[in-house]
Parts: C-alpha cells; sequence; structure tokens
C-alpha cells in the first residue's frame, strides 16, 4: 500500500477509516490526587466506558467506516525487533527514565512480554508495585518513592484527535500542550514511520512534535479542499499555526486559505472543535459564549514564500459565506444559547459532533437540547451513550481521527 493511506479534503464527506482507542487500564488508574496532573476532571468507571466506546464503534462500523485500534497498528509496527527496542528506549528517555538501574529492569520486565502485552503497558502505565525488584536504589526512588508510578498512564489516548491530525493527503504530527500527553505522539510517530501500511506511503509531515511550538489536532478542521481551520487556543499556539500554513500553502495541496480562528484561552474552550464544528455544507455547531470575543485571521500564499495574513472583519457567518463559496450559513447554537442549557451541554461536549457524511453526524445523547436543534435543521443525529466517555471533556470528534474519506 503506497497511496492514498491519508484522505481527508473534508470534514463531512462519507467517513472510510478511522482511527480510535478503546479505553483501557489506564483511566482506572486515575486518582483524585492526579486527576489534574493528568488532565481529568472525573473518574470514569472502565467497564461502562468500554461498552460506550464499543457502541461508538460499532455506530461507525454501520455506517460504512472501517474502524482501526491506535493499540492494534502499534502492536503491528514493533514486530520487528530492531524497532521495537528503538521504540522501548525511546519511550523511556521521554518518560524521564534515567536510572541505569532502573531502565535495565524495567527492559528486563518488557522483554517477558508479547508486542500487545507491552503496548498495553505503555498505554497503562507501569506501577512501582508491579516492579518490586527495583527497590530504592537511587536517591530518586527513595525521593519519590510515595509516586506510585514508574511509568505514568496515558488516560486521554482515547482521544485519538489530538496526538496528530489528517489534511488532505498527509499529516500533521504534534506537539502537545502537556507533557503528559506529549507521550502519546511517540505512537503515531512509529506507525507513520514504521508500519508496513504507512511505511513507503510516503505522507507528507506538515509538522513534527520536535517544534517548540505546540499544536493540538482538536483545532484543526478541514472545511473543504481549499480551506482549512485552525483554532489559536489553550493548546495551539499562533507560531505553529503559521509554521503549518507556510507547509501545506507552499506545498503541493489544493488548500489555499487558513482561517485562523482565535478563540478564549481556557479549559472550557480547550480546542475549536470543543466550540464549532461542521455537519453540513452550510451548517454548523458552536458555543454562542465565543462568539463575541471571537477573532478570525485569513491566511493566504504571499510572494517570496511569506504568509498574508489579515483581520477578517465582518460576522463569523459572512466570513464563512466568504471562504466557503456558499449563500448562507446556519449556526446552530449548543442548546440554542440558553444560558443554563448551553453551559450544562457544552461541558459535555453538545459542540463536538463527528459527521460521518453531510447532514449526518454522531452525538452524545445526554444532549439532548442541541440534539433537537441539529434535527430540526434537517441534520441525522446518531446517538450514543456517555455517561462515562464524556467525563473526560470530549465527544466524538475528540475520540476519532479520520484517516480516509470519500
Amino acid at each position: 500500500m503506497t497511496e492514498n493511506m491519508i484522505n481527508i479534503s473534508s470534514e463531512i464527506a462519507r467517513l472510510k477509516k478511522v482511527l480510535l482507542h478503546r479505553p483501557g487500564k489506564e483511566i482506572e488508574r486515575l486518582t483524585p490526587d492526579l486527576m489534574a496532573r493528568l488532565l481529568f476532571d472525573d473518574i470514569p468507571f472502565l467497564e461502562i466506558a468500554q461498552q460506550e466506546h464499543d457502541e461508538f464503534a460499532n455506530v461507525l462500523k454501520q455506517n460504512g467506516a472501517e474502524v482501526l485500534y491506535l493499540e492494534d497498528l502499534l502492536a503491528e509496527t514493533i514486530v520487528n525487533p530492531e524497532i521495537r527496542e528503538k521504540f522501548i528506549d525511546q519511550f523511556l528517555a521521554e518518560a524521564g527514565i534515567r536510572s541505569e538501574t532502573k531502565i535495565y529492569h524495567i527492559k528486563n520486565y518488557f522483554a517477558g512480554l508479547d508486542k500487545k502485552e507491552l503496548v498495553k503497558i505503555t498505554m497503562e502505565g507501569l506501577k512501582k508495585s508491579d516492579l518490586d525488584q527495583l527497590g530504592e536504589k537511587s536517591l530518586g526512588d527513595m525521593a519519590y518513592r510515595n509516586y506510585p508510578f514508574i511509568l505514568e498512564p496515558m488516560p486521554n489516548l482515547y482521544f485519538t484527535r489530538d496526538p496528530f491530525a489528517s489534511i488532505g493527503n498527509g499529516i500533521t504530527l504534534n506537539k502537545m500542550f502537556a507533557p503528559t500527553r506529549n507521550r502519546e505522539t511517540i505512537f503515531s510517530e512509529y506507525i507513520f514511520r514504521y508500519h508496513p501500511d504507512f511505511v513507503e506511503a510516503d505522507i507528507p509531515h506538515f509538522y513534527n512534535r520536535y517544534e517548540k511550538a505546540f499544536i493540538e489536532g482538536g483545532d484543526i478542521l478541514v472545511l473543504n479542499n481549499e480551506v482549512l481551520a485552525i483554532g489559536i487556543s489553550q493548546r495551539t499556539r499562533a507560531e505553529a499555526v503559521e509554521k503549518v500554513a507556510k507547509n501545506i500553502l507552499f506545498g503541493d495541496q489544493t488548500f489555499t486559505t487558513i482561517l485562523a480562528f482565535n478563540i478564549p484561552k481556557k479549559r472550557a474552550f480547550m480546542h475549536l472543535d470543543t466550540v464549532f464544528t461542521m455537519v453540513d455544507y452550510d451548517k454548523f455547531t458552536i458555543h454562542a459564549a465565543i462568539e463575541d470575543p471571537l477573532r478570525v485571521f485569513s491566511i493566504t500564499a504571499g510572494s517570496s514564500d511569506n504568509l498574508k495574513i489579515r483581520e477578517e472583519k465582518d460576522t463569523l457567518k459572512n466570513i464563512l459565506k466568504k471562504y466557503l463559496s456558499i449563500d448562507k450559513v446556519h449556526l446552530i447554537r449548543c442548546a440554542g444559547g440558553d444560558l443554563i442549557d448551553a453551559g450544562r451541554e457544552q461541558w459535555n461536549d453538545g459542540s463536538n459532533t463527528l459527521a460521518i457524511a453531510p447532514g449526518e453526524v454522531v452525538v452524545y445523547s445526554r444532549n439532548y437540547v442541541t440534539n433537537q436543534l441539529l434535527q430540526e435543521k434537517g441534520v441525522k443525529t446518531h446517538k450514543i451513550s456517555s455517561s462515562e466517555l464524556s467525563r473526560g471533556r470530549g465527544g466524538p470528534r475528540c475520540m476519532s481521527m479520520p484517516l480516509y474519506r470519500e
């Protein structure tokens, strides 16, 4: 397989292939003391979270999408012993393991695991009690002996939208906002570099995880084959947007314009797609709280490899009509903008939809006010359960990374 492994030139075209991660024991290793460090506000119940995630995957499959799992792709990537060893070395280094003694014992432990077990451990984390033979052999071990993990768990992994983003026939391999999440991008790096289905596909990289400025996939929306929207947010810096813009606009992609949405820098508006998603050619969800402070900048290719950047002095509706060449834009406000309903449903990602075809989206059933408004606008909604998945503060779009759309 060497061509068209990535093909995303729309937010809403029929979804054909998508990457997910089924939540694992990593979310059971959250504790109240660790939630802030690991970017969670609550502790999901794993059994129900997995049932809900399976429901989500089944909706995608039943509607024509091939579902790939991150854990499976990574296991298939490290079959080669040299790649496996290289992966372990990099993973331990980025996990901050410095003690040679500790590295020796961890590697001995890993040597007894098959590839799937190894992948599970890197995702779930490694408790000190799993390696009792390490003892307290260094000052670091003794100073931090009350901390339960040798390798921290990665509970955010089921939000596969963020570590990389599919754009055209390429990707951005992202530098993540939080160090605890940046290790997630190691998995993507190895899959795109070494997995047999991707290794010869020559997939362009418009950004890499070793850059200084951070950017996350939840801030990147492919509105059509000419226009991207990228959020300047709590988790994506303007400098990263500029670098991505240069690599795309001066490359061989079809995109001609990037609309940079400058949204409030706070957790409630974590990414652009938590407050704005595309559901049809002329329909968008939006959280009303971002409309007044929202500033939009258009970025196009200038001369001599310089970007032409200007602030758009118009309403969001008119900006979208102008750049998407459509006559009318419908902004469907989360819960209709009601102060109470919108606050509640926005907290549970009422504006975060996953389009699987034009005018057809996956949503959380709990956001019933917003879902009703979508239906009144002619949007077909596939509702999934989310009592536990929503505790991670991410919706259906956050939990999916499309690889191929029609």
